[in-house]
Parts: C-alpha cells; sequence; structure tokens
C-alpha cells in the first residue's frame, strides 16, 4: 500500500522537487505540470502527490494556479515596490534581479471622467488616452497597471511601442520626466476578469494602487491605477522624518497620510 501524507514515499517526491530546484533544471515562475502529470512523472499517486505539494505550498515554494493553462508552479519570489517611487515598473524589477514582461491588454481614447479630470486638471470633456497592461515578474502575472494621459499631450501615444517603460517613452518622446508622484493604497478584491489575467482564484486580496504623477513643471501628465497581486508584491517606505496626519474620509474610511 502506498504511503499518505507524512510518508517516505511523499517525502521522496517533495526532495526531488527540491533537488531540481538546487539544480536550477526549473526556476521562479515555472509550471511543473498538472497534477495528473506529475503524479505520472514520479510514478505515485495523485493523494501522495497532494501530500507532497501541500508541504512545497505552505513552505512558499510552489503554488496551484487555476484555469485551462493552470497546474503546479514554482512560486516566484515577492517583488519590492517604494511607496510614491518614480522609477517605471520594468526598471525596478531589474534591479531587483527579477526578469519582466509587459502584455498590452487593451488601449483607448475617449473623454476624461470626473476624477481623471481633477487629477490631471484638464475639463472634463477633454479626451485621454488609457493604456492598460498586464506586467509579468519571472514570468508570472505581478500587475495590471492602467494610465491615464491628456490625448493633445500624447496624441500619437497608442502608435508608440508601449510594452516597455511608459515613463521612458514619454520622456524621450513628450519630455515628461516624473517628478512627483502621490499614491492612494487599498486592499481590495479581484473581480473574475481580473482574476483571469493575475491567475489567481477570484477574491483574492489586491493592493489597488491610484496615482497622479507630476512632470519637473509641476503639471499632472499621468493618472494611474495598478492593481498588484498581494501575495508577490511588498510596499516598502523608507523615511527620515516621517510627518504624518490621520483623518476621516467622506467614505468613512480612516487615512494616513505620510510624507516621505
Amino acid at each position: 500500500m502506498e504511503e499518505t501524507k507524512g510518508g517516505p514515499v511523499a517525502e521522496d517526491v517533495r526532495r526531488r522537487i527540491l533537488a531540481m530546484l538546487g539544480r536550477s533544471e526549473i526556476g521562479p515562475g515555472s509550471r511543473l505540470g498538472s497534477e495528473r502529470d506529475l503524479a505520472e512523472a514520479f510514478s505515485v499517486s495523485r493523494s501522495t502527490l497532494r501530500s507532497a505539494l501541500l508541504t512545497l505550498a505552505q513552505a512558499g515554494i510552489v503554488e496551484r494556479r487555476p484555469g485551462r493553462s493552470g497546474g503546479i508552479f514554482v512560486r516566484a519570489g515577492v517583488v519590492e515596490r517604494a511607496a510614491g517611487e518614480l522609477s517605471s515598473l520594468p526598471e525596478r524589477l531589474l534591479t531587483g534581479g527579477h526578469t519582466s514582461r509587459s502584455q498590452v491588454l487593451a488601449t483607448e481614447r475617449r473623454p476624461a471622467t470626473v476624477v481623471e479630470a481633477r487629477s490631471l486638471e484638464i475639463g472634463e470633456r477633454d479626451e485621454v488616452l488609457v493604456v492598460r497592461r498586464l506586467r509579468f515578474a519571472d514570468g508570472v502575472p505581478l500587475s495590471v497597471d492602467t494610465a491615464c494621459l491628456v490625448a493633445q499631450q500624447v496624441p500619437d501615444l497608442l502608435d508608440q511601442p508601449l510594452g516597455g517603460s511608459l515613463y521612458s517613452l514619454l520622456e524621450e518622446r513628450y519630455g515628461f520626466r516624473p517628478t512627483t508622484a502621490c499614491e492612494t493604497i487599498e486592499v481590495v478584491m479581484a473581480n473574475p476578469r481580473e482574476a483571469q489575467w493575475l491567475q489567481i482564484p477570484r477574491n483574492r486580496p489586491l493592493l489597488a494602487v491610484s496615482r497622479v504623477t507630476r512632470d519637473q513643471r509641476g503639471r499632472p501628465f499621468e493618472h494611474g491605477n495598478d492593481l498588484f497581486r498581494a501575495d508577490r508584491v511588498r510596499l516598502v517606505a523608507a523615511t527620515n522624518t516621517v510627518l504624518g496626519r490621520e483623518s476621516l474620509a467622506a467614505d468613512g474610511v480612516v487615512e494616513r497620510v505620510v510624507s516621505v
């Protein structure tokens, strides 16, 4: 009879997977296979495989992803992001030792919403260009980033290559250099579409970052809304002197404002 949880067969599977990681045969973000594939590869029952994977998942080594392209994956490392940082996400990932890739999900040209118009200091009938991208770190979905910009300021933006650093493109082509950013960070739950993009179950927590970025002249040029997988990103803030205050927002949520 085959061993169950905690027995030598499950332990042998765990050790073999760890050995593959140690030899760099598989890396962060790599797909190990489906549960059925792995059970066949290791010549064990699926119940024994689940026992082995359970321990590895609890240790943060592997993770199960749902969907048609899901399966068992090597968990990618946590990405650190500075609150209010002005560097692009690809730059942050590369300096942190991660690989980076972007996939354009949608672009559009439309009238600004009330919130966008107020943030960008334009009229409500003025048009904006919107770029929504799925960002990957180590081959694993990390965030859904949405950037909204004034169409008159960047008229041919949607004709440009949008797979790299948007900030670099904005500076090189249009002269916008990010100088200051004001961010609001909240925890939200992934809706079905966001969960599908980020390859996570529905209602998993996401870090929602709303941002207004200003250029070297102090003018707002970007209104951003980014959704980060809460299990893959860590927000950090380095301060010398923290000037903070708390207030009650209109929706009843306590806001903590910190100058860094």
